[in-house]
């Protein structure tokens, strides 16, 4: 019967932040229309480099992943899968940001 609270009380804290976000939101965007302002300022463009960057990240988790299992034989195995997965990740999302600016100077 205790082990029920935890995930209630994790699933009640996710959604008493999410509805402060939208409430918040709302009243911002409201409070923008009453006095005239533009809310287009809310609207974000996305950036057309997005799936390249998702991908390559996902890449480097892969190869974390993969690098994990062979050094788990050698060290302990949380710590080789925590470690080569934010690892391999970081570089994955360094090498995206590289190649994301290589193209955007490509494009002017």
């Amino acid at each position: 019967m205790e082990g029920i609270f935890v995930p209630i009380g994790f699933f009640l804290t996710i959604f008493a932040v999410l509805y402060v976000y939208w409430t918040t939101r709302t009243r911002e965007r409201l409070a923008l229309i009453e006095k005239g302002a533009d809310a287009s300022i809310f609207k974000k463009t996305p950036s057309k480099y997005v799936l390249l960057k998702w991908g390559i990240f996902l890449i480097g988790l892969s190869i974390g992943v993969i690098t994990a299992y062979f050094l788990s034989q050698k060290v302990n195995e949380v710590v080789a899968y925590f470690s080569m997965i934010f690892l391999f990740g970081g570089i994955g999302l360094i090498v995206a940001h590289l190649i994301i600016q290589k193209l955007s100077k490509k494009e002017e």
